[in-house]
């Protein structure tokens, strides 16, 4: 059955599990979140659920959004995402119907996406992993990136690993296991780390990955 939510990133801890082992979790306060829209094949050509979370003042926000909003019933949201979803599983979202964490139970495995933290521009090393030249007999190349290319061509071609901008960009974590869920107080305990800082935005949705 196809799920997702949005969550927020608190930070990492651990717990542990029955054998008495430690086990690193990130948590997430996760919801509550609102179904906003949903589309199904026959009107949209393809089926999926948008998803509304943490309030946000109706002043603060355009007049389409506004309504759009009003027709779900739902009140204004900061953040919308919308997650592609199995046609069997449309029946059971409806506008305005409440998504919390215990959606998910333990032991399902998640797929989870957030922008991962800027690190400004890097060296090739750091960014890369490229290793250093030569500390020694007068090398003054210790970090640079090294050759750019031939000669003839007179020119650096696309795609070559150099310097630049660290971080940032928006990744997805496959397959990491629940380990709690709990729907009163909205906590999701994900085993594992989760890209992005803290208080980040972080999408959850049920792994593509068997």
């Amino acid at each position: 059955m196809s799920k997702a939510i949005l969550a927020r990133k608190v930070g990492m801890t651990q717990v542990y599990n029955e054998q008495g082992h430690a086990v690193p979790v990130t948590v997430l306060e996760a919801g509550p979140c609102y179904v906003t829209q949903v589309k199904s094949a026959a009107s949209d050509g393809y089926s999926s659920i948008q998803i509304g979370f943490q309030e946000k003042k109706e002043q603060k926000m355009n007049q389409p959004l506004r309504g759009h909003l009003q027709r779900a019933g739902v009140k204004p949201c900061r953040y919308l995402r919308e997650f592609r979803v199995k046609e069997e599983d449309l029946p059971q979202f409806k506008p305005g119907h409440e998504l919390r964490a215990d959606i998910f139970s333990a032991g399902e495995h998640v797929d989870v996406s957030a922008v991962s933290r800027g690190k400004g521009f890097a060296g090739s090393i750091k960014r890369l992993g490229f290793a250093r030249g030569p500390r020694t007999h007068g090398s003054r190349h210790h970090r640079g990136p090294g050759s750019l290319g031939a000669v003839d061509p007179s020119r650096v071609f696309k795609g070559r690993l150099l310097p630049g901008r660290m971080g940032g960009r928006r990744r997805t974590v496959q397959n990491l296991q629940v380990v709690q869920a709990d729907g009163d107080k909205n906590i999701l305990l994900v085993r594992g780390s989760v890209p992005g800082p803290r208080g980040g935005l972080v999408e959850v949705k049920t792994t593509s990955r068997k």
